[in-house]
């Protein structure tokens, strides 16, 4: 195992050569100035029965993330279902949210929308309230190309003052941020990007195209390639898993800044069979829900049109996370 991370080790170097910008990607290992570093999970929202938001039990979470030692939340993305809330919830999850945590973590707010008048709003209120920065998917539902992109993103960029991250998600946005585009983007003034496309390859070429951008911060949208991105330079991740099980997914990121490779990768693998049992049921959004509720976090019910887990995903989720030592018995 340490022959091949030491491998991995070297191959960044050659990968890196001399670029300046590298500054030894563990610069940027979790050690850059940024707030926006670490394990941050991707917020799992709290509902009521009647999908309005939760705010007890969403008050609740957020220290509960505290507690585990995340270093900041995604506010409003894919797993805090924020596609499907209203204008006025999702300012409601960050109101409560800044509210709550009052500096203690940083806190990202996803403003992303199919409107960008919508992603100005939000992004606004954001500031306003003062979280460290705000990121948005490629405007979806309607397929754009790269020139409708990059004005989105630039009427994005020039509505607020604080930090605007991209967030690449083709599944969900239909459009994927190249790091051709993403050059663009940082030339505009984009800080960061939240890369959710599960392409460590495409990782890498964004850094290498943005080697002369220092600050521009670099997250990858999963833990399951948590281990690899970090050798290559990311700052942290946002974790979908962090939102039940955050303490383990912070020991692989604490491990791995360590340069202990041979732990880390145990733990990336751990990470990564974590992720599997979380995937068995249809929805990981509510399979979160679930698995919070038997760590004895109350977050209500997911909203609607995603349902709770079935009795049969419960019993083969709990069944797997038994076994590994993260449920009790």
């Amino acid at each position: 195992m340490c022959d091949v991370l030491h491998f991995w080790e070297n191959a960044r170097k050659r990968i890196y050569g001399n670029i300046e910008s590298y500054q030894c990607a563990w610069r940027n290992l979790g050690l850059t100035e940024s707030r926006i570093r670490g394990v941050i999970p991707p917020l799992t929202t709290p509902f009521t029965e009647d999908g309005e938001v939760y705010e007890e039990g969403l008050r609740r979470l957020l220290e509960f993330q505290i507690e585990k030692g995340t270093h900041g939340v995604f506010l409003c993305g894919t797993y805090g279902s924020g596609p499907v809330m209203s204008l006025e919830q999702r300012k409601k999850v960050v109101e409560i949210s800044v509210d709550q945590i009052k500096g203690r973590i940083a806190v990202i707010t996803h403003v992303g929308s199919a409107s960008t008048a919508e992603a100005v709003e939000l992004a606004k209120h954001s500031e306003e309230l003062g979280v460290d920065a705000v990121a948005a998917v490629p405007p979806y539902y309607y397929r754009h190309d790269e020139g409708t992109v990059l004005e989105h993103f630039k009427a994005l960029i020039n509505a607020v003052d604080i930090p605007v991250y991209a967030y690449n998600n083709p599944k969900t946005s239909g459009f994927t941020i190249t790091s051709s585009v993403l050059r663009k983007l940082a030339e505009m003034g984009l800080k960061g990007i939240k890369d959710s496309g599960f392409n460590i390859v495409e990782f890498t070429h964004y850094i290498i195209n943005l080697s002369d951008y220092k600050d521009f911060n670099f997250i990858v949208g999963t833990e399951a390639l948590l281990l690899p991105a970090m050798m290559f330079g990311a700052s942290g991740c946002v974790a979908g898993l962090a939102n039940p099980f955050p303490e383990l997914v912070v020991e692989l990121y604490e491990t791995a800044l360590k340069k202990d490779y041979e732990k880390a990768a145990e733990l990336q693998l751990k990470v990564n069979k974590a992720r599997m049992i979380l995937h068995i049921a249809k929805s990981t959004n509510a399979a979160c829900y679930a698995m919070l509720k038997e760590r004895g976090i109350d977050v209500g019910v997911p909203k609607r049109p995603v349902l709770p887990v079935t009795d049969e995903e419960l019993r083969q989720m709990r069944k797997g996370f038994i076994e590994m030592g993260l449920l009790e018995g």
